[in-house]
């Protein structure tokens, strides 16, 4: 197919103001991903946008497996939290509120 251009499984965005370090996820309006390198404010990066990965979550609420994971753009976390956020995929294993880290099988997109 002469139109194809890549599969998709990481894509070329630049990196939001204060940057980004390799692993941290990213908003780019509705599209999720995550750095595969560290990137200065404003440099083009590559970001994972399907896959499973470990994420800073949100200490104040629990992770159920199977459950809708959301990306609080604001604090730069999962979390389980719906409201003002946007889902990026699925939590593939419970996590205490306490925990600071949540297994997430990303999609992409954000809606």
């Amino acid at each position: 197919m002469k139109n194809f251009v890549q599969p998709g499984n990481y894509v070329t965005v630049t990196a939001p103001a204060g940057g980004l370090s390799s692993g941290e996820g990213v908003l780019v309006g509705h599209l999720f991903g995550v750095a595969a390198t560290t990137a200065a404010e404003g440099a083009e990066v590559e970001i994972a946008t399907i896959g499973v990965y470990d994420l800073a979550k949100d200490d104040t609420a629990a992770f159920t497996a199977g459950a809708p994971a959301y990306w609080d753009d604001a604090n730069k976390v999962v979390t389980a939290t719906a409201t003002d956020n946007l889902r990026i995929g699925t939590a593939l294993v419970a996590a205490a509120t306490a925990a600071t880290v949540g297994r997430v099988l990303i999609t992409g997109h954000a809606i």
